[in-house]
């Protein structure tokens, strides 16, 4: 399995908005600016409704692809979820099948471009302004994801004011005599028009192949995809049905411009310039974000050795350089040589078969019970959501016909050569399906579940993980003398026996038993022995300085490349709620990052007291140390009994260091003269105390 070190991860710098304008800039382009004639010649003004039905098969697919992404934030966004999930073959088969069915999409929107820019230049040989453009976007991507995404924003926002301005001039001039006869057409031909317009949302599902490169990929990803949605469904309903009002029907049909033809009606010529520029805004928007989506594609297939070794190459902007370059050169051929208009229409029916296999990915990743897979968004309605998922993309490329599905058909074929023919020696891997086997008595992946573990801890803490808590609250034993890894054991169980009211031979047995089988964690001279127990609504940890350091045999299994007879100076044991394995895993994930620091060690053993260890691992923009020294800012606390401060929501004072003993408060504990505190609570709030006690930020 492929567990990055940082120098091979991408950067983290795409924000909520930059991937909310990838994911509508690749949605808002043809489906807008070029469909609506094309739709209303199968539906006429129903064609309002047929954009309305196609959304709702997009919605599982974003549910399931939200899920997925928030739990497996790794470049090549569907190919590696496909990938982890039923093994390399049909990672393969979506990995190769989206970067080409995407390459074809991204030409498209180069080539869109003419028809709205011959209107008013209908001389120009329109293929060189594309190759052009594509070696254009090619340049900002190599720049880096950020730069990529700032650009995005430019686009998409100057895109969407735009279309503001279309729909304030044209709402009040919609004639609804162009209405009448709204269902003329069958219902047959509403439906068959929904699966034509249906691609024209399948842009949204392009944030996961970024994911990688996400702050903060939990909250935003899933923000940024149903924000997305509804910025789309908003603009196809009203463009739609405003270009319905406006423009007669022997115009509107087959009418490859028709916002163009919408907005001269309501705004005269300069509408028509207006449009034809937010249309150019459109098909930029798509090329940009389709070179910056699709490239991910190789990077994360060549990282697995699916495709080869020179694609993973970062550049120092920490950029996939080949993969980028590779993704622009096939869009310039298909450019010159090919129609792309043409086949980019046949690629729809296999981004919808995709759809579908990500609703079996979460089935089959749910299914599989892996404590590690911990998606911070889980799809609702599972597993109805996924199986309608599954079953609308089917139907809807029976509708599209014959060569759409002998397209995709090509393809899979195509991939599946690709595989024996190329990869299939270079892995030794099997996806989550196998842990199902696993329960059915077949074999299961332990390199997967350690791959979802190195992920867990690169995602970190969610907020409303008690982490700080727990180190504030963590009982502290402190070895001067040798001593064996049997009689550390047995001092942590005695502590967390009595919390719990569990035997502490209980609780040894299964420390103990956790390592003989490599189930504790160890790196950088600490080791993290932990359990679930039954019965149990909260985590508690004892933690064990040792000076001299013990040897003890430990598999490596989550952190950490050393070997496993290291000498151990930092003990961290860990008692968690069996019903909250994702939390638990997070704690130890979170405590790995820190013991992963190579200056950890030292100050572990360096630092005087309890205070400053724990405040060595606990986050720090959540926790604040004051001193109260008079005549300074907090000195004012001094006298006052805790359960009369006015803290910040959320923050409570948790150790006080007095006279050379650690307090853990109550609410009448009184503050005397030189207490030092130390302030657990949100970001929001420690902000305020350093303000307000000490100036600073």
């Amino acid at each position: 399995m492929a567990i990055l070190s940082k120098s091979k991860q991408l950067n983290k710098e795409l924000t909520l908005f930059n991937i909310y304008t990838i994911a509508t800039g690749a949605t808002i382009a043809s489906g807008f600016f070029l469909l609506p004639g094309l739709a209303y010649t199968q539906a006429g003004p129903a064609m309002v409704l047929s954009y309305l039905i196609a959304a709702i098969p997009v919605i599982p697919a974003l549910f399931s692809t939200a899920e997925l992404s928030t739990a497996m934030p790794r470049a090549g966004g569907v190919y590696f979820f496909l990938d982890r999930s039923m093994g390399p073959m049909m990672g393969t088969i979506g990995g190769l099948g989206t970067w080409l069915a995407l390459i074809l999409k991204t030409a498209f929107a180069l080539v869109g471009i003419g028809a709205y820019a011959s209107l008013y230049l209908p001389d120009v040989d329109m293929l060189p302004v594309a190759v052009g453009f594509a070696i254009f976007f090619g340049l900002i991507n190599l720049f880096g994801a950020r730069r990529s995404g700032f650009f995005q924003i430019v686009l998409v926002f100057g895109l969407l004011f735009l279309l503001s301005i279309f729909t304030g001039s044209g709402l009040p001039k919609i004639n609804f005599r162009y209405f009448s006869g709204f269902f003329d057409q069958s219902t047959a031909s509403i439906f068959s028009t929904a699966g034509l317009v249906y691609v024209s949302y399948v842009g949204l599902s392009k944030i996961a192949s970024v994911s990688e490169e996400v702050k903060n990929p939990e909250k935003n990803i899933p923000w940024a995809m149903f924000l997305s949605l509804g910025t789309a469904i908003i603009v196809y309903v009203t463009g739609t049905f405003i270009i319905t009002g406006l423009v007669p029907a022997d115009v509107l049909k087959n009418n490859l411009t028709p916002v163009a033809a919408a907005a001269e009606v309501s705004m005269g010529q300069p509408g028509a310039v207006l449009m034809t520029i937010a249309a150019v805004f459109a098909f930029f928007s798509v090329a940009n974000a389709g070179i910056l989506s699709c490239s991910r594609y190789p990077l994360a297939m060549s990282r697995d050795h699916l495709m080869p070794r020179f694609l993973r190459k970062l550049s120092k902007n920490k950029t996939p350089m080949n993969a980028v370059i590779l993704t622009v050169t096939i869009v310039l051929l298909v450019l010159v040589f090919f129609e792309p208009a043409r086949i980019a229409k046949l690629a729809g029916a296999f981004q919808l078969l995709l759809f579908a296999l990500i609703s079996i990915a979460v089935i089959v990743m749910r299914e599989s019970r892996l404590v590690s897979y911990d998606p911070g968004f889980k799809s609702p309605l599972y597993p109805w959501m996924q199986i309608f998922g599954i079953i609308a993309p089917c139907w809807l490329i029976f509708e599209m016909g014959l060569i759409p599905s002998l397209f995709t058909l090509g393809l899979f074929v195509m991939s599946i050569l690709w595989y024996f023919y190329y990869s299939r020696g270079k892995v030794a891997r099997d996806g989550a399906i196998y842990h199902i086997f696993a329960r059915l008595g077949e074999r299961r992946d332990e390199g997967l579940d350690t791959e979802l573990r190195s992920i867990l801890k690169e995602k970190g803490l969610r907020d409303q993980d008690p982490f700080d808590a727990v180190v504030a609250s963590a009982g502290f034993i402190d070895v001067q003398e040798e001593t064996t890894f049997d009689k550390i054991v047995s001092l942590a169980s005695e502590r967390l026996g009595k919390i719990f009211k569990v035997e502490a031979n209980v609780l040894k047995n299964t420390f103990l038993e956790g390592t003989q089988i490599g189930a504790t964690p160890v790196s950088h001279g600490a080791a993290l022995p932990h359990l679930r127990l039954p019965g149990i609504n909260h985590a508690e940890m004892v933690m064990v300085r040792t000076k001299l350091g013990v040897r003890v045999k430990i598999d490596r299994h989550f952190v950490g490349p050393e070997g496993a007879n290291e000498p151990i100076h930092a003990f961290f044991f860990l008692i968690s709620p069996e019903e909250n394995p994702g939390q638990h895993l997070r704690i130890l994930a979170q405590i790995a990052s820190h013991v992963d620091d190579h200056t950890f060690l030292n100050r572990w053993l360096s630092l005087d007291n309890e205070q400053d260890l724990k405040e060595l691992l606990l986050r720090e923009d959540r926790y604040l140390s004051l001193t109260l020294q008079p005549g300074s800012r907090a000195g004012a606390l001094i006298g006052t009994q805790i359960q009369n401060l006015e803290l910040p929501h959320g923050s409570l004072i948790a150790l006080i260091h007095r006279n050379g003993e650690l307090i853990v408060p109550s609410g009448n504990t009184v503050l005397e003269t030189y207490d030092r505190l130390t302030i657990i609570g949100y970001p929001e709030g420690v902000k305020l105390l350093y303000e307000r006690y000490l100036d600073i930020y």
